[in-house]
This record gives C-alpha cells, sequence and structure tokens, in this order.
C-alpha cells in the first residue's frame, strides 16, 4: 500500500517565480515540481521507501476532489490555509498544522482565502511501517489532523529527505540506508513525547510491566540490576517491585533470576558449551558465582544437572 505524505516546506519562494520556478511546471490548480524514485533491495528490505516526492504552491482555484486514494496522505501546511472534509470529519487547518487521508475514504479538501498562497511539498512513501509509524504519530482515521505539529524539525527532516531524492532515481545502498535514517527522523518529529506516567493510574500497569518483562529478557545475561529495569519503565525502584510483584507473582529480582536460569538450562541441555563458557555467557563474573547460583535455584550443580538429563534423555 501507498503512503503519500505532502509536506508543505516553508521556503522563500514567491509565487511561481520563486526559488523553484525554473523546476515547477504549471498545472490547472497549481504549480509544481515531482520527484519519481524507483526502490532498491534494501528499500524494500526496510518495510519503508519513498515513491515520489515534489513542491507545489497552490493557485487561487486550488481544490482536489472529492476522491478516493489507494494510500495514506499526510499533509504539512506551512503557508495559507486548507478546508478539509469526509463523511466523518470537516476541519479548517493553517500553517504548523497537518491532516492525514486515509486509504478507501473519500475526502474533498480546497485553499481557503489567506495573506499567503497555499504551500506545500510531498513525499509519497510504501511499505508495511508506514501505517503503524502514522498511528504513533497519532493520526488516526477517526482525528486524521494534528495542529501545531509542525516543527522546524520536521521541516529539515522533510527538506533533507526531498534533496536526496531529487540526485537520482535510484540511490546506491549507502545513499538508501542514509535514506532509511532521513524518513526516521521525520518520524520521530512527528511522535509526540510520551506522557510521564502516573503512579496513581493504574491503567497503564499492563503496558510498562510488558515492556519491562521484554527488557529482563533481552538483557538480564548483561548484569542489569532492578534499579536499571525500574528506571527504563520510568518509575521509582519501590514502587516499581511493589507493583512487578503483584502483576508477575514474583519480585523483580526472582524474575531476572528465573531468566538467567532458563537460559543457562537451554546452553546446558541443548549446546556443548563448558559449564565455564555457560556462566561467562550468562554474565556471571566466574565459574563458581555461576554454580553457587545454580545450585541454589536447582538444589544440583550444573555439571549434574547436564548428565542428569543427557542420560534421561538417552533412555527416553
Amino acid at each position: 500500500m501507498t503512503v503519500v505524505i505532502l509536506l508543505a516546506i516553508d521556503q522563500n519562494w514567491d509565487g511561481a517565480e520563486g526559488v523553484f520556478s525554473g523546476m515547477m511546471q504549471e498545472y490547472e490548480y497549481e504549480y509544481a515540481h515531482f520527484i519519481y524514485y524507483t526502490p532498491g533491495g534494501l528499500d524494500r528490505q526496510s518495510q519503508l521507501w519513498p515513491v515520489r516526492a515534489g513542491r507545489s504552491i497552490a493557485k487561487p482555484s486550488y481544490e482536489v476532489g472529492p476522491k478516493r486514494i489507494e494510500c495514506y496522505s499526510l499533509h504539512f501546511i506551512s503557508e495559507g490555509k486548507v478546508g478539509i472534509e469526509s463523511a466523518e470529519i470537516a476541519a479548517e487547518l493553517q500553517k504548523g498544522d497537518l491532516f492525514c487521508l486515509f486509504p478507501g475514504q473519500t475526502y474533498h479538501y480546497r485553499q481557503l482565502p489567506s495573506e499567503a498562497p497555499l504551500r506545500m511539498s510531498w513525499l509519497a512513501l510504501d511499505g508495511a511501517r508506514v501505517g503503524p509509524l502514522l498511528e504513533l504519530a497519532g493520526v488516526t482515521p477517526d482525528r486524521p489532523y494534528r495542529r501545531e505539529a509542525v516543527t522546524p524539525g520536521v521541516m529539515a527532516s522533510a527538506e533533507s529527505i526531498l534533496d536526496a531524492l531529487a540526485v537520482a532515481e535510484r540511490l546506491k545502498p549507502a545513499e538508501a540506508m542514509a535514506l532509511q535514517g532521513m524518513m526516521c527522523g521525520l518520524f520521530a518529529g512527528l511522535i509526540p513525547d510520551s506522557t510521564p506516567f502516573d503512579e496513581q493510574s493504574h491503567e497503564s500497569h499492563a503496558g510498562w510491566i510488558r515492556e519491562s518483562l521484554d527488557f529482563i529478557e533481552l538483557h538480564a545475561t548483561e548484569g542489569i540490576s532492578v534499579q536499571q529495569v525500574a528506571a527504563f519503565a520510568g518509575v521509582h525502584r519501590s514502587y516499581f517491585s511493589d507493583m512487578f510483584a503483584r502483576q508477575v507473582g514474583m519480585s523483580p529480582m526472582k524474575y531476572i533470576q528465573k531468566i538467567r536460569m532458563d537460559k543457562a538450562v537451554g546452553l546446558l541441555t541443548g549446546t556443548d558449551a563448558t559449564i565455564t563458557e555457560v556462566a561467562l555467557s550468562l554474565g556471571y563474573p566466574n565459574l563458581y558465582a555461576f554454580t553457587r547460583a545454580f545450585k541454589v535455584y536447582f538444589q544440583v550443580p550444573p555439571l549434574s544437572y547436564r548428565s542428569t538429563r543427557s542420560e534421561a534423555h538417552q533412555e527416553g
């Protein structure tokens, strides 16, 4: 599914005779410059790639639709005003606002009276990551616009992307990777900061506890502490430990230990790694520390555990 992002870039344009007038062509409702891009293998592997881009200056009669599109069309307004209508919404937007046309819905938008003409640039994107990124940016079919969302950083990111696309129809691998960084930077600028966690709100527990479990799973062998996990969750350690124990059924320290021991069992029974190698792979400082922790947890030393499991497997 293709995603079209229209970005109203704040350039020192002076009508159709401005900086980009040499590249722009005159159309019925606008002056526009189109850029086309052919994605390569690295682009498609990233699940986020550009298809086309461009810049435009609206004529007084600028109007689009009613029409349906097969893509998402995210508009950033840097000059002028625009009115957008669909079956669900009607909004009047201006410089600094943005709106998105969602696929399969009928939209109608037009330039509204303003001291400055409507100025836009657009970036068409495709790939499976685009829809989820738009949702993270707070733009949904129920509310397909955000006011005052276009920051200088967003403008700079968009300009970098358009400049990169203007130099070639297909970028070299290194350039394509750099372009990925630019597009991620654009979305990073659109995604609002998370709301600070309210320790009195019980509705947020499930979310940050799930994220904490993932964090522990990923980093348990690196010697992480409960304080580090609490800092990741964004809450005080004592509150974190209390809520974690209530939701998970054990303390964070015991859960970290459980993950390390589960991984130890996997290495002991599923590989030919030495006991010392297992110990160091799990983040223990030496063989003795691991053997002691393992024996306390399973009531047998790791070598005996491996032998017993191996014999049971052979008999089975």
